[in-house]
């Protein structure tokens, strides 16, 4: 008996404990339309003591909207290591708290990673309030692979960066997945189809909102169609076949340079000053060639000159 009282004491004791601190919630919320948040996302972001923003003014419309009063404050990327020392006291003392992006699921792309860190060390709870996601939704409906995918976030908006970049993704056979701003659209697919070859992919535009709309072709033909920046509009998310699937090896062998032409191509670079190495990787990546195939065309070339 005496054992079972210790036992029941432990336990309580335990509990109380347990309940000091409060619960971090990383809550979803819509991309676009509003009708997206799911019932309980609405029920934790009532429910909490304080809500975690990346912006405020934004988050505040949506609460208002679904007659929400709860308390909010600003966690945005400028702000992140500091906010994160406060909010991870207050979760300490017992209150609960929600972080939420100005859309779609925090942490993707968005703030939040360091509160994650910080309530895990100091063993709060971290639970997720799964909802939308821009990403998915666009790799739903894209006409892509879906059963693997690798979401690689915003490519770099400098031409060199961002073509070094997908060097090294180009041989990832999942479908490739990237947040793009509009003003850059038309380059990154200009690269994409250099370094990658004349790929298929899908541009998704504006989802779930009143002009959402998805635009699907060779890399090529999406490049032409992007080329006019100022008639590219909202926010975008460019996916792409991975590397080793039949449809785009057919696409490469169809836009495959003839030995000659590739050999021409070289020697203009090298008039132009670069060396054969130098000229070799530049060509092959405006005909969009992987590195052997290049080798290949310019061997083929030189002994049917011999």
């Amino acid at each position: 008996m005496q054992t079972l009282r210790g036992f029941c004491r432990l336990n309580h004791l335990m509990t109380k404990c347990a309940a000091v601190n409060g619960t971090l919630y990383i809550v979803s919320t819509p991309i676009g339309n509003l009708e997206d948040i799911t019932q309980r996302g609405l029920r934790i972001l009532r429910e909490v003591d304080l809500i975690a923003c990346e912006d405020t003014r934004h988050t505040r419309k949506l609460l208002d909207h679904f007659g929400i009063g709860t308390k909010t404050i600003s966690y945005h990327e400028h702000n992140e290591t500091e906010r994160a020392n406060q909010l991870c006291q207050l979760l300490a003392d017992g209150n609960d708290v929600a972080v939420v992006s100005d859309a779609g699921t925090p942490l993707v792309s968005d703030p939040g990673f360091r509160i994650v860190k910080a309530a895990i060390a100091n063993r709060i709870q971290v639970v997720p309030v799964p909802g939308a996601s821009a990403l998915v939704a666009a790799l739903a409906a894209s006409g892509l692979p879906t059963d693997r995918f690798l979401f690689a976030g915003f490519l770099p908006p400098r031409a060199g960066a961002r073509k070094s970049q997908l060097e090294d993704l180009r041989s990832v056979e999942a479908t490739l997945i990237f947040y793009e701003a509009p003003h850059r659209i038309g380059a990154a697919l200009r690269d994409a189809r250099e370094v990658l070859g004349n790929r298929e992919a899908t541009v998704a535009r504006e989802l779930t909102k009143l002009h959402e709309q998805f635009v699907r072709g060779t890399l090529g033909d999406l490049a032409d169609k992007f080329s006019d920046v100022s008639k590219a509009r909202g926010e975008m998310v460019l996916l792409i076949a991975g590397a080793g699937k039949e449809s785009d090896r057919e696409q490469q062998l169809d836009s495959q340079p003839s030995p000659p032409a590739f050999a021409g191509r070289i020697k203009e670079l090298q008039a132009a000053g670069l060396e054969e190495k130098a000229a070799l990787k530049k060509a092959a990546r405006e005909f969009g060639l992987k590195r052997d195939e290049a080798y290949r065309l310019l061997v083929t070339e030189k002994n049917r000159l011999k």
